[in-house]
């Protein structure tokens, strides 16, 4: 039996499109093939043949009409692309049969034809090809091997490669049949003397892409691109159908996922090398179903940072090769591996039982609801997926495919950081320029909020998150607050802050009386001013707003916090997490004098250890930078003159900081206080003279100078 590189069938063909060096670039059908044996052992060459291929579009572009001199009309009449290729291997395989061959090796000008052109429109029609398209020799990088100095082979064309070997070309000839002829000529002086070539290289196409855990070594930024605008249901396979004919490296498909864990429609890709690399760049707007798909460069650093892991827990899960991976999103916290099992059945048998699955966990151990499980084969995946939605307790369960970096994301994604960070990074400890209005939260009648009614009491951020779905990605970073009552327990409210009107508009008509556990939640669409008055104690109900308790005439909060002039470092902690009394303080009064540079620093909220009783309600972490407030710290002559006018009687003016603390248990004394002010020092000697009362009842204190922790 003679190798594969005994016989070569010249193969060549045009799309309804883009030829050339743009071959396959448009998505344009084939509409031409032109082939012809050559025997390489007795350097004979066999019959040419030429045939017509059916498009599903007879739309030809002027430039194809141009080099092929096609028509519709003849198109119309052709054979479609499967009948055609059934025809072409007949016909091969007839001839070798009479020349006493039995395997032949497709030979190309250049890879375009066979890996952007054929296989990626068999995909598209469902077509399987024959074994002989999955193999081909490249004309092109033959003759560079022979003649290195003819040039790079990317800019190697057949009329080049003729007028180096001065061979005139064939020009009388048909479109198709031309270039034929003028690719055996040239094949048969790389035969003969003085170069003897033997056409031993051979190309390959994968016949399906390979999962598998992504090494940490080292990426080539030449060989990755990132694909975007993918549906979000796609798997792994999905993708490597989109790039079919090219080769994917193993484990190479890196899905990228949202802040919520959730796929965002884009991917990274990694090719065996550069070479496929730009061959995928040229498949940029190509379809995937109805969906069009943008091809962009990439780097190694993001496809590693996507598809590297680093657990051992992942690798050891992934070491079982050539499984099919689903995840599993919403199970109950108290899901037990036992659980997952019976839910999918003796139809669907987990690879090694129990050791199948993966099951994501916070760093300190409390379940995602998200696992990761692994089949032998399709069939088992598929048995799976049939049970998507399907309830396990009180919860229905979301099944989907999955990859090998999937895996690794999600695992790195939540053992790292929380799902939505509880404190946002601290700022820098610097004096800051006066703001004359709280930056975050602005007070207005912008319905740009929504109002959660009727939540569960053990529902957490993560749940409103997924009540939300798709929504979520609408949500200002950090602007989920969850309503607590006076024992700081949850009281069934929550306020989300939106990225814009319509989007809260339109959360608000989708989500309304959806179902969250056993219970139905409603959502009102409602402005910034009415979630920060609810959130500083006040209610919002059918009769309209009622205002918070420091909202009161009798319990008007203080205006501003006084601080020295001299720059000081203040704690930035205390302020992420100050009271929401504070959302929407009153602007001070500008200073009279000729005032020094005013400051603004982050106003701290000190917290006594003793059982005070909370009037308002308190968003809890994670919360919105929003409950950030600025106060301007007017200079000390300012501050002494507002401790002079509070309390002129009690306290002499002085250069200092006057500080009011409100809310102290009624069986506070003198000494409690001093102990909660523990570190600090104080003008006066006699401390009894420090603690004063106002004509509200509430205490006054003035520290010679504060000193922040």
């Amino acid at each position: 039996m003679a190798s594969h590189s005994d016989t070569l069938v010249v193969f060549f063909g045009a799309t309804a499109g883009a030829n050339g060096g743009k071959l396959g670039s448009d998505e344009r059908e084939l509409i031409l093939l032109v082939w012809q044996i050559v025997d390489l052992h007795e350097n004979k060459v066999g019959k040419l043949q030429r045939t017509l291929v059916q498009p599903d579009s007879v739309d030809l572009s002027e430039q194809c009409k141009e080099e092929t001199g096609l028509t519709a009309e003849e198109l119309c009449k052709a054979e479609p692309l499967e009948s055609v290729l059934q025809q072409f291997h007949q016909s091969v395989s007839a001839e070798l049969k009479s020349l006493g061959r039995s395997s032949y090796t497709l030979c190309v000008d250049g890879p375009l034809l066979i890996r952007q052109v054929l296989h990626p429109e068999a995909s598209k029609k469902n077509l399987v090809l024959p074994e002989c398209f999955y193999t081909f020799v490249d004309l092109k990088k033959e003759f560079h091997k022979c003649c290195p100095n003819a040039g790079p082979i990317k800019d190697l064309t057949m009329s080049s490669m003729l007028d180096y070997v001065c061979i005139p070309a064939v020009v009388e000839q048909e479109a198709g049949l031309r270039e034929v002829e003028n690719m055996v000529l040239v094949m048969l002086h790389l035969l003969a003397e003085p170069y003897n070539h033997t056409f031993s290289t051979l190309e390959t196409v994968n016949y399906k892409f390979e999962s598998g855990a992504c090494k940490t070594e080292a990426v080539d930024s030449e060989t990755v691109i990132r694909a975007r605008g993918l549906p979000w249901q796609s798997s792994d396979q999905d993708i490597a159908r989109f790039f079919k004919g090219l080769n994917i490296a193993k484990g190479g498909v890196a899905l990228c996922l949202n802040a919520q864990g959730r796929r965002n429609g884009e991917a990274l890709v990694r090719f065996i090398n550069s070479e496929h690399r730009d061959m995928a760049l040229d498949r940029h707007k190509h379809h995937m179903g109805n969906r069009y798909i943008e091809v962009y460069k990439a780097t190694g650093e993001e496809f590693l940072k996507i598809a590297g892991g680093t657990s051992n827990e992942v690798a050891q899960f992934l070491s079982k090769e050539n499984q099919v991976i689903i995840r599993m999103r919403g199970l109950p916290f108290t899901a037990t591996p036992q659980d997952v099992l019976g839910f999918l059945g003796p139809e669907s048998p987990v690879t090694d039982g129990m050791e199948g699955l993966l099951f994501v966990k916070y760093p300190d151990g409390r379940p995602t609801g998200d696992a990761f499980v692994l089949f032998a084969c399709e069939e088992y995946a598929q048995n799976s997926l049939k049970k998507h939605k399907q309830i396990l307790g009180k919860r229905y369960i979301e099944l989907f495919r999955s990859t090998a970096a999937e895996v690794q994301q999600v695992l790195n994604r939540y053992m790292s950081t929380p799902l939505i960070s509880t404190l946002p990074p601290p700022p820098p400890m610097v004096s800051m320029p006066m703001l004359a209005t709280p930056p975050f939260i602005t007070t207005g009648n912008t319905r740009d909020c929504i109002r959660l009614r009727g939540l569960p009491y053990t529902a957490a951020i993560e749940d409103i998150l997924e009540f939300m779905g798709e929504h979520t990605i609408d949500i200002k970073p950090h602007g989920v607050h969850m309503v607590l009552n006076q024992q700081g327990r949850p009281s069934g409210d929550a306020f989300i802050q939106m990225k814009s009107s319509d989007r809260a508009f339109m959360v608000s008509q989708k989500c309304h009386k959806k179902m969250m556990k056993d219970r139905y939640v409603e959502v009102f669409q409602c402005s910034t001013e009415e979630m920060s008055f609810v959130l500083m104690g006040g209610t919002l109900n059918r009769s309209g707003l009622s205002p918070p308790p420091c909202k009161l005439p009798c319990l008007s909060p203080p205006t501003y916090t006084a601080f020295h002039a001299t720059p000081t470092m203040i704690p930035t902690e205390a302020a992420l997490y100050q009271s929401p009394l504070l959302a929407t303080p009153r602007t001070p009064q500008a200073p009279t004098h000729s005032p020094a540079h005013a400051l603004a620093y982050y106003s701290p909220q000190l917290y006594m250890n003793m059982n005070m009783s909370y009037t308002t309600y308190y968003p809890s972490p994670p919360v919105s930078p929003s409950t950030m407030s600025y106060f301007a710290a007017p200079p000390g002559s300012v501050a002494a003159a507002v401790a002079a006018q509070s309390a002129p009687a009690l306290l002499p003016p002085q250069p200092g900081a006057l500080v009011r603390m409100q809310g102290l248990p009624y069986n506070a004394g003198v000494k409690d206080i001093l102990s909660f002010f523990q570190g600090y020092q104080y003008a006066p000697e006699d401390y009894s003279s420090l603690v004063g009362v106002s004509e509200q009842g509430r205490s006054l204190i003035q520290p010679k100078e504060w000193l922040c922790l």
